[in-house]
């Protein structure tokens, strides 16, 4: 369909993500008329590369890491076999419920329009879309929402256009358990998968250019983290940068430069996990006017303005933090602004995360370091997760548990927990901070024996 009239509406939201399409069914609830743009597949990276098909298979990779601990537990097994097709068809088919859920709420909606296609602007306030199915359609509206998240980064890696490399979204969909993975990039997203393929039978070597895994984290923790994988059987390289790749017959080589010299690795696959890139430059951001950074980042102010008024910006495509619930929290200010005539703004929020490697990483608040760096008087509560007892019970007591305190007012500064279920325990922590109660709230309260959360009676009776 193609139409030569530019067509009206009252907001354009371009992607639909889990920022944009709650907000589009807001808006229309409202009364708005609303065209809501999407490339591919409603969802956005959350339901269709992100958290629901990864979580799906970290959770059938666990199941083959317990049935492989049967022996621990006194339970006879036998051989533990994956088929990653199987696997594969599972996360496909939770992941086709989801996004097909949300489509069809997306177009049972009356004032709202779906339109699949590549939008761009041809002015402050005008988008054109060609649509997937043939044609173009130009449209315009007062308020515009962006809201095109990002997609895996490809770095400058000599010969990486010439061996065929897995990104986040490739990797899951393998019908075989690769024979040795080599994992570019010791983050979240190449933790997660370097675990999960290890436990599905790979073996697995991560290349990390840092000094440290999870570069954010406090040293502590990551040193942490690497024993964990370590344990597991992966082959961790710190402080190593890649210097080539190349494909020689069926496997790939990887030449990498250590502190000692260049050596080179060889496996079957190579997943990139070299951080994400936004979005943006298929948009013709300049054709309105709207200002990016030098990483091509929206700019926003904290209520998600971009630089052009009536334009907006919400999600992974105005930069960190990029996690789904900070998404949605940028839908629910601007839903509250718009409509509710509020001020709301993202000065302050809280940013809490989980890193699903097994056992978990839940942090939420200030890290040790970033509090001293920020001159703050603090103290610190640590322990090891062999001090709690749920956790020495299910024979899963890998881990620590760590938490920093303004050393005048007992605030609770921020939490880590590495260890069993450590985003529910993180969890419980940031309600505390959010009611502002001192540590001694928790180190004093009464909770269920024998269960996770009591283990922080025990942490914050240890304070430094």
């Amino acid at each position: 369909m193609s139409t030569s009239a530019t067509e009206q509406f009252d907001a354009i939201i371009i992607g639909s993500g889990q920022g944009g399409k709650p907000l589009c069914l807001s808006l229309a609830n409202a009364g708005w008329k609303t065209a809501i743009l999407e490339r591919q597949f409603v969802g956005g990276t959350c339901i269709n590369y992100g958290c629901t098909p990864t979580k799906t298979m970290v959770a059938s990779a666990r199941v083959a890491y317990l049935a492989r601990r049967g022996a621990d537990y006194g339970v006879q097994d036998g051989a533990v076999r994956v088929d990653l097709a199987k696997v594969r068809k599972r996360k496909r088919s939770i992941v086709e419920s989801f996004r097909s859920g949300s489509q069809k709420k997306l177009e049972s909606t009356p004032s709202v329009t779906l339109l699949f296609g590549e939008g761009r602007f041809t002015g402050p306030k005008t988008i054109e879309i060609a649509l997937n199915d043939g044609g173009t359609r130009r449209l315009t509206a007062e308020r515009i929402f962006i809201n095109t998240g990002g997609r895996p980064a490809v770095p400058p890696l000599p010969g990486l256009d010439t061996v065929p490399a897995l990104d986040s979204t490739s990797i899951m969909e393998l019908d075989e358990v690769p024979r040795h993975l080599l994992v570019l990039g010791g983050g979240y997203i190449g933790l997660e998968f370097a675990q999960m393929f290890r436990r599905f039978g790979s073996d697995v070597t991560i290349v990390q250019r840092g000094p440290q895994l999870l570069a954010r984290e406090d040293a502590d923790v990551a040193d942490e983290v690497n024993k964990v994988l370590r344990q597991d059987g992966i082959e961790v390289l710190l402080q190593t940068d890649a210097v080539r790749v190349a494909k020689e017959g069926g496997d790939i080589r990887l030449t990498v430069r250590t502190g000692s010299g260049e050596r080179t690795l060889t496996g079957s696959h190579l997943l990139v996990a070299a951080g994400r890139v936004p979005n943006t430059d298929r948009l013709d951001l300049k054709a309105a006017g709207v200002e990016t950074n030098e990483g091509g980042y929206v700019r926003v102010n904290d209520r998600l303005e971009t630089n052009v008024p009536g334009v907006y910006a919400l999600g992974d495509v105005k930069g960190g933090p990029a996690f789904t619930h900070i998404s949605y929290d940028d839908f629910r200010i601007l839903e509250t602004n718009l409509l509710k005539k509020g001020s709301e703004s993202t000065k302050g929020r809280m940013v809490p995360y989980t890193v699903f490697i097994d056992p978990q990483l839940g942090h939420i608040g200030l890290h040790e370091e970033e509090a001293r760096q920020q001159g703050r008087k603090v103290r610190v509560a640590k322990m090891p997760m062999t001090w709690v007892a749920r956790a020495l019970e299910t024979d899963e007591s890998r881990g620590l548990v760590k938490a920093t305190v303004d050393a005048d007012s007992g605030e609770i500064l921020g939490c880590t927990v590495l260890g069993l279920e450590g985003g529910e325990v993180m969890t419980m922590v940031q309600i505390a901070m959010m009611g502002k109660l001192p540590y001694t709230a928790l180190r004093d309260a009464t909770f269920s024996h024998p269960g996770l959360g009591e283990g922080l009676n025990t942490l914050f009776m240890y304070m430094e």
